[in-house]
């Protein structure tokens, strides 16, 4: 009780306690002059003044100018609120004090901190739909003119043996193959980052499950003169993973690493069972990047500057990093990557079987 009451009565951190020692200062200074004008009312007229009069309307006076800077600091408020509800959301009020109002100007600066913030992420992603479109109205675009090219060729019969036509044929074919890709890849990340994807969940020993993925890929590496290496001891580690999808998050970091390695060159692929979360990691060395395309890698889209085609711009939808930064998310995990002089460390933590509770991850149902 004495605490309570001692914390009420705080001045400097309860506005109750500010205007009650203020209310008393007042009584007593009103007291003080008023004793002062009656003594000097009586000496002048010989007559007693009506004190408590007096003592009413002094102790009015002395409230009222005490308690002024409290109105100045509560009308300072109002006008930041007001800039701020007009659009101006630079606009930040003083903190004076550690009482209610003091907290009342935390909170809005801290609001206007997060309309900024909001605003920014608006904008954002208005530029985000702009390039959206932009990006793939020309990945789209590209294969579509190619195709066009080649079957006017054919249906103008403008080839000159059967050998050129097989070769407008198959062209075309590719390009098709490329454009269905880019569109399946769209649908995907589309349906990952929409909440429309449902995630099937079941234990699965990921130490076996890499093992498979990688004698699948290891005959593409070494066409493109590229040596795998695993660093994992040889046991069996259990996950809670969506199969399909998880498959698809590590052949995107496969292939991109195909894509992107020194060749001849190699690929290290690794799998360690930490305290809390199960660490795997696909390694290559390329060409060096800047600290801006390192931090722009996982953007969707993102392929670097046209300068360096050979590198990011090869065949693909710029999407693979997008859609497996996604999925992992989707598990309750982190993707990221390690970058040091163009050795490049793409990583996935998953939560380890005993840490992972199906309730709590979104990547149940893909929504949240």
């Amino acid at each position: 009780m004495n605490k309570n009451l001692f914390s009420v009565l705080n001045w400097n951190k309860n506005i109750r306690g500010r205007l009650f020692w203020l209310a008393l200062l007042s009584f007593i200074l009103a007291v003080l002059v008023t004793f002062m004008i009656d003594n000097t009312l009586k000496i002048l007229t010989g007559s007693k003044g009506t004190g408590l009069l007096y003592l009413v309307i002094v102790f009015v006076f002395f409230f009222f100018l005490l308690t002024r800077p409290i109105v100045r600091y509560l009308k300072t408020l109002s006008d930041g609120l007001m800039s701020i509800a007009s659009g101006n959301l630079d606009c930040r009020v003083p903190i004076t004090s550690q009482d209610e109002l003091g907290v009342i100007a935390q909170n809005i600066n801290y609001m206007a901190e997060q309309l900024q913030l909001m605003m920014q992420r608006e904008r954002q992603i208005e530029i985000s739909k702009m390039e959206l479109i932009t990006n793939v109205s020309h990945d789209l675009r590209t294969p579509l003119t190619s195709m066009i090219g080649y079957l006017n060729l054919m249906k103008n019969d403008d080839y000159q043996n059967l050998e050129e036509h097989k070769r407008y044929v198959n062209n075309t074919f590719n390009k098709t193959q490329q454009l269905k890709k880019l569109i399946d890849d769209l649908f995907e990340y589309t349906r990952l980052t929409s909440g429309a994807a449902q995630l099937s969940f079941r234990r699965v020993d990921l130490s076996g499950l890499l093992e498979q993925i990688m004698m699948e890929f290891e005959p593409i590496a070494h066409e493109h003169a590229l040596k795998i290496e695993k660093l994992w001891e040889f046991k069996q580690v259990y996950g809670m993973v969506d199969v399909e999808k998880f498959v698809r998050t590590i052949d995107n970091l496969l292939m991109n690493a195909l894509k992107f390695s020194f060749k001849p060159g190699e690929i290290v692929i690794m799998l360690a069972e930490e305290k809390d979360h199960i660490y795997i990691a696909v390694e290559n060395q390329g060409e060096p990047i800047s600290r801006e395309q390192e931090l722009r890698l996982f953007e969707r889209f993102y392929k670097a500057e046209p300068s360096r085609n050979d590198y990011f711009n090869s065949q693909g939808s710029g999407l693979g990093l997008s859609i497996a930064q996604n999925i992992i998310e989707l598990h309750g995990g982190q993707m990221g990557l390690e970058y040091r002089e163009g050795w490049f460390k793409f990583f996935i933590k998953l939560p380890r079987l005993g840490n992972f509770q199906v309730g709590e991850w979104r990547g149940k149902t893909a929504q949240g």
